[in-house]
């Protein structure tokens, strides 16, 4: 990648102002790990990560194509930054829908504890 085409963190997120997403009434309804319970994702938001995930996507296609074509490991170490970076922000998107749709039915629900202790599960298998 030359100078105009590099990646920084700073290129890499995607502003909320900036995205262009309808809102749909569907609602996506998956399964929820190993718990056996549905979640509902919108439409907008499943469109959100997705598109984020396909930009990282691209970023570490880049990444590679810089490695193959001998870039200078700083840069390709500035890449690898932005692109964790990126990751890091969809996977607040990700903590912040669960903890304000998924967690917030459980407690309605009366199973918060469950939800609660797969959450703990799996930030300790998320954070360093």
């Amino acid at each position: 990648m030359n100078g105009s085409n590099q990646l920084t963190p700073e290129s890499l997120p995607i502003s909320p102002s900036t995205e262009n997403f309808h809102t749909h009434d569907a609602d996506h309804i998956h399964g929820h790990g190993k718990s056996g319970h549905t979640h509902v994702h919108s439409e907008e938001s499943l469109r959100k990560i997705v598109n984020r995930l396909s930009r990282i996507e691209g970023h570490v296609r880049g990444i590679k194509t810089m490695v193959q074509q001998g870039t200078p490991c700083p840069d390709v170490l500035l890449q690898i930054a932005a692109v964790r970076g990126a990751l890091d922000r969809v996977a607040r998107i990700v903590l912040d829908e669960h903890l304000t749709e998924c967690i917030a039915r459980a407690a309605k629900e009366g199973n918060i504890d469950v939800e609660i202790e797969q959450l703990k599960a799996a930030l300790d298998r998320f954070m360093p």
